[in-house]
């Protein structure tokens, strides 16, 4: 194959800039014609990437840079969707890390790069937004080898390349200096580091053919789409193949429809594709994650791929509250089930199975926020359903039982430093190392069972009065710590089925914090606002101001509501105990006690003392 190709996968940390260097790479590339209007972060393709500025679904683009095809993968930067990560890291040659020049490597790029050493691919380091006022590029280069280290590089990935790059100015160079004429005007540093030290894919063109799937796509027109790297052998329209689930699983034949490559953003049709390739193929309609695509007369199949299992377990419940299909397409157990078994086909690190109870199914993920995206997903698509607290998953090892520990970093302020500490230490954290920077802020590493960080997303904005940043990555298990405190504060529970008045509001002010407003509708068991107490209260949400004769002054009609509290689903899945649920529905998120009439939740408590 006379094509040059070169295969990278961009890792690094949340918001270290990943995906807007990705579009830099495709601008200066000149993928985009001048009169193209392109939007910020093109890669973020689906909604709630752009919502959220984050990146959940690992993509693939191709760029051309003097006469070589780069394939280029823009991973996620959260660990929970560290499927994703493994997988596009399966497609690639060599990986261009990124580190922010300010923060330095953080959790996340731990487990990226964790990944990326094992698998033997060499990194090439990308000091990023070096222009922020804060940089320090020696220290941070200076912390890089010393994670490479740790995570037991060889000399080879130690001796790794340095770029330095600004990746919003469209900038890169391989000195670093004040931002002059020492300074590239363009990526073009980047694109000939990565020609220089990413090695071109060598496979044998005229061997068997042996292409293993590492993502899936879908398309009503063709059916699925099956996206991987040809690592030898050659692929063709019309071919006859044989897909085989590794060496020693189950294998079934089918027939190539067409075969894709990327173009830019685009994908177009080839008449062949070899060795190196990231190809897309379709026409073989049970394609799974990590099959071997390969020559029926000679298989060559590869090992599955290896995904880390789940540690964290929701339950997935058909919704039955008195306010059930108003707003939902979706609402049957049937449906809701079929909905995940879809999202199994792609979501690789997802793990579904049925309960006992009807109607009730426990879904496990790799997190919080793979689950709550999950589920964000079902809702905008028309799916009603309620979910329980999200719970760790626990092993037994050896008769000992064992739980996820999980590695957390806060950047917080001094000033927040010794509450951020107590509540850590409340949730059983230990203080693994504390760094100051000198400017104010210091940073603190804590390890802590994955327990008790359920719910402590919000109460960590509370503490920092939002200026911290918080990340945690799964660390292993270790034998069970103990009991973790919970919720310190009770709900106020409605005791009728009804609509909110503000003359309700008013007298329950004082009692604590309202989800509700005016005019919503409530219904007897439903939550509907935070006690001030740590006790749960039954009250009268649906109260109406009695009409009499008489008149009076006007001065008890300004009624002082303090605003609610707005309950997003995330806020919801953490704020819930064992016997609550979150009712989502495409319109609203409501919260609710798993029984709904006092005399049964009385019941329930003493069944369960």
């Amino acid at each position: 194959m006379s094509k040059q190709i070169r295969n990278i996968a961009i890792i690094a940390h949340v918001d270290h800039g990943k995906t807007t260097m990705v579009d830099q790479l495709l601008r200066q590339s000149g993928t985009f014609a001048e009169h193209e209007k392109v939007v910020d972060t093109v890669m973020d393709s689906n909604a709630i990437e752009r919502e959220r500025g984050i990146t959940i679904l690992a993509k693939n683009c191709a760029v051309s840079w003097e006469g070589t095809h780069i394939n280029i993968v823009d991973t996620p930067g959260h660990a929970d969707f560290g499927g994703e990560v493994e997988r596009a890291l399966s497609m690639v040659d060599g990986v261009v890390l990124l580190i922010d020049a300010q923060e330095g490597p953080m959790p996340q790029t731990r487990f990226v790069t964790k990944k990326a050493l094992a698998l033997g691919l060499k990194p090439i380091v990308v000091v990023n937004k070096v222009d922020k006022p804060g940089a320090n590029c020696d220290k941070v280069i200076n912390a890089a080898f010393d994670l490479f280290d740790k995570l037991g590089a060889t000399d080879e990935q130690l001796d790794f390349p340095v770029v330095y790059a600004s990746g919003i100015n469209g900038w890169s160079s391989l000195e670093e200096g004040a931002p002059g004429e020492q300074w590239g005007p363009d990526m073009s540093a980047l694109f000939n580091t990565v020609l220089k030290h990413v090695p071109a894919h060598e496979g044998d063109p005229d061997a068997p053919l042996q292409l293993q799937i590492s993502a899936l796509d879908y398309n009503s027109f063709v059916g699925r789409i099956g996206v991987g790297r040809v690592n030898a052998g050659k692929i063709k329209p019309a071919m006859d193949v044989l897909v085989m689930e590794g060496p020693d699983g189950k294998s079934f034949k089918g027939r190539v429809n067409q075969v894709l490559t990327f173009q830019g953003l685009d994908r177009i049709q080839v008449t062949e594709a070899g060795p190196g390739d990231i190809v897309l193929i379709n026409g073989i309609e049970d394609l799974g994650i990590g099959v071997t695509v390969t020559d029926p007369a000679n298989p060559q199949p590869l090992p599955m791929l290896r995904i880390d299992e789940p540690t964290l377990t929701m339950n997935f419940c058909v919704n039955t509250s008195p306010l059930a299909g108003r707003e939902g397409k979706f609402v049957t157990s049937r449906q809701i089930w079929d909905r995940l078994q879809k999202e199994l086909q792609s979501n690789v690190a997802l793990r579904v199975k049925e309960t006992d109870e009807d109607g009730i199914f426990e879904v496990a993920g790799r997190g919080e926020l793979h689950l709550t995206i999950l589920l964000e997903n079902m809702r905008r698509e028309g799916y009603e359903l309620a979910v329980s607290k999200p719970r760790v998953v626990f092993r037994e090892i050896e008769g000992v039982k064992m739980e996820p520990i999980e590695l957390v970093t806060a950047d917080i302020e001094e000033g927040h430093q010794g509450g951020v500490m107590q509540a850590l230490g409340e949730r059983k954290g230990e203080l693994v190392n504390m760094e100051p920077d000198g400017r104010g802020r210091v940073r603190l590493e804590y390890r802590i069972p994955a327990r008790g960080l359920i719910g402590f997303s919000n109460e960590f904005l509370n503490l920092t009065r939002g200026s911290g940043l918080i990340s945690s990555l799964f660390d292993g298990y270790e034998p069970f710590k103990g009991d973790v405190g919970g919720r310190k504060n009770g709900v106020l529970i409605s005791m009728d089925d009804g609509e909110i008045f503000t003359y309700a509001l008013g007298k329950l002010d004082d009692r604590g914090r309202m989800f509700v407003k005016a005019g919503d509708p409530v219904y007897e068991g439903m939550i509907v606002g935070v006690h001030n107490r740590d006790n749960d209260l039954v009250v009268n949400a649906t109260r109406t101001k009695q009409l009499t004769n008489f008149r009076v002054s006007g001065k008890e009609d300004a009624i002082k509501i303090t605003p609610p509290i707005e309950c997003t689903l995330e806020y919801g899945v953490e704020f819930i105990e064992d016997d609550e649920l979150v009712e989502i529905t495409p319109k609203s998120i409501r919260l609710r006690k798993r029984f709904l009439k006092e005399h049964e939740r009385k019941r329930a408590q003493r069944e369960g003392a």
